[in-house]
């Protein structure tokens, strides 16, 4: 854990960043049933007490994380990859130009839902849809190829994860402009993620460190499904879920106990 020291130098000036999916929570066959490693909510919540910035930065909607984090005040939700925020309690705000394109994307939801076949699972998040095929491997051209079409005539555009592809609407947000504006004045901050969606949030710390000089800590929660491309770009690599909630806890522990 010694290149993670810096991060609880000074931890109300420093921002702990993190996906969900693959990094808190297990990847299972059933995106619905998903839920976070036990320990994950309440090691989020301390961090949250004694951190300038905790954020949770995921693919999944922010109505979503809250119901499986339960956040405390302070803990700040963003998801489909930043198209959505949370707000005061309760309220979820979307960035602007984000909703004209809910009914393009429900649209495609029911087209996609129409011709799916047995073992792909359509997955409706409201500004975006994901089309996955962990169930049916054998049916990964298909599932790619639905979703391409749907961005052919569409305009969404297609983001490949884990056994996956998504659509979203053409907007210049992913968990790079997410984690670039919410480390911008923090002296030092971290992400931990796991999948190629995550390489911008990575990529988004280099250059604050590069440009303001903010001490980064690339963490990436890798298994057998992995990109090495995630391993390669990291400066801590750890053991899927189970390690970065040991990276999270030791964070916690150090600044409750004045970075000793």
């Amino acid at each position: 854990m010694a290149a993670l020291s810096p991060l609880v130098n000074e931890p109300s000036s420093t921002a702990i960043l993190t996906d969900f999916d693959g990094t808190l929570a297990p990847i299972i066959t059933d995106p619905a049933a998903v839920q976070p490693l036990s320990g994950v909510g309440p090691t989020l919540n301390r961090l949250a007490a004694r951190f300038g910035m905790v954020a949770v930065i995921s693919g999944r909607p922010v109505a979503f994380l809250s119901d499986r984090l339960k956040p405390a005040p302070g803990l700040l939700l963003a998801g489909l990859y930043g198209l959505e925020r949370s707000g005061r309690p309760g309220e979820v705000v979307t960035v602007p130009g984000a909703e004209p394109w809910r009914r393009v994307v429900e649209a495609s939801v029911a087209r996609l839902e129409s011709v799916a076949p047995a073992g792909v699972t359509v997955e409706s998040k409201g500004l975006s849809v994901t089309v996955h095929w962990r169930r049916n491997p054998a049916q990964a051209e298909t599932a790619v190829g639905l979703a391409e079409g749907e961005a052919a005539t569409t305009g969404l555009q297609t983001h490949r994860g884990r056994m996956s592809i998504e659509l979203r609407p053409p907007l210049a947000v992913d968990k790079g402009t997410v984690v670039g504006e919410l480390v911008d004045g923090y002296a030092a901050a971290c992400f931990v993620g796991d999948d190629l969606g995550d390489l911008p949030a990575f990529a988004a710390l280099d250059r604050a460190s590069e440009t303001r000089g903010t001490v980064t800590v690339k963490v990436a929660a890798v298994d057998d499904e992995s990109s090495p491309e995630m391993a390669a770009a990291a400066d801590v690599v750890v053991d899927g879920p189970p390690g970065a909630l040991a990276v999270l806890s030791w964070l916690a522990d150090r600044a409750a106990a004045g970075g000793r």
